[in-house]
């Protein structure tokens, strides 16, 4: 279980700047335990878009967005009403963003952050990962996380040491930074490389005392100890 929150509405809309029609996607897994990407999160954002004076060309809920093959299955479909958007707004956990931007060419715009829970979940065979930083840089970034791509986990360019495209702690791996420039450069968003990103707030990285107080994470702690 992956939880997320929306982000401010502020924020959501600043993405969308410039802007005038968006698609919305949204995820029957962890999103919509957490209440931030489900059917019911999905048409209220349609309807807080509208009102803005943004035109939704149509929306989704995928079962599990952190799939790309279940995501490219399940927007076949919608190919048409996708193509007529000028973004896709995703409503999901940094893995699901990160996910939809791997498999839709198209400017994916975060819609929520992702909790940490002070563990780590969310293993699988695909390459996406989320640290659960609480304050997702995607937009950024062409839908592919610094934390995670970049060894050293840089937030603002690659380091000194990449070279020919790859990592300088580990040559057999890609350079995160290399890998965002070319997403950015293929989706005609470099100009995204100019804005500088803050210091990380690490205390965002660590379990909040609302978080702790729920009956979720007595579970999941529970079921940690269980297993140890």
């Amino acid at each position: 279980m992956i939880l997320s929150k929306q982000k401010p509405w502020e924020e959501i809309l600043g993405y969308l700047e410039g802007e005038n029609s968006v698609f919305i996607l949204g995820c029957n897994g962890c999103a919509q335990a957490s209440g931030t990407g489900g059917p019911e999160q999905v048409k209220e954002m349609k309807s807080k878009l509208e009102e803005a004076g943004k035109k939704v060309t149509g929306s989704s809920v995928v079962d599990f967005l952190c799939e790309k093959a279940l995501i490219k299955s399940r927007l076949r479909s919608k190919i048409e009403p996708i193509k007529a958007a000028d973004s896709i707004l995703v409503m999901t956990c940094g893995v699901g963003v990160q996910a939809v931007a791997a498999a839709v060419n198209k400017v994916c715009h975060p819609a929520c952050d992702t909790v940490n829970l002070g563990g780590s979940r969310g293993e699988w065979m695909g390459s996406e990962r989320c640290l659960e930083c609480g304050e997702c840089l995607l937009e950024y970034t062409g839908g592919i996380c610094p934390l995670t791509a970049c060894t050293k986990g840089l937030i603002n360019g690659q380091c000194g040491g990449a070279s020919q495209g790859k990592c300088e702690l580990n040559p057999e791996k890609d350079c995160g930074w290399e890998l965002i420039y070319n997403r950015l450069k293929a989706l005609n968003h470099l100009d995204k490389l100019r804005r500088f990103i803050p210091p990380k707030d690490y205390n965002k990285m660590m379990p909040d005392v609302e978080t702790m107080a729920t009956s979720r994470w007595a579970l999941e702690r529970t079921s940690q100890k269980e297993k140890a």
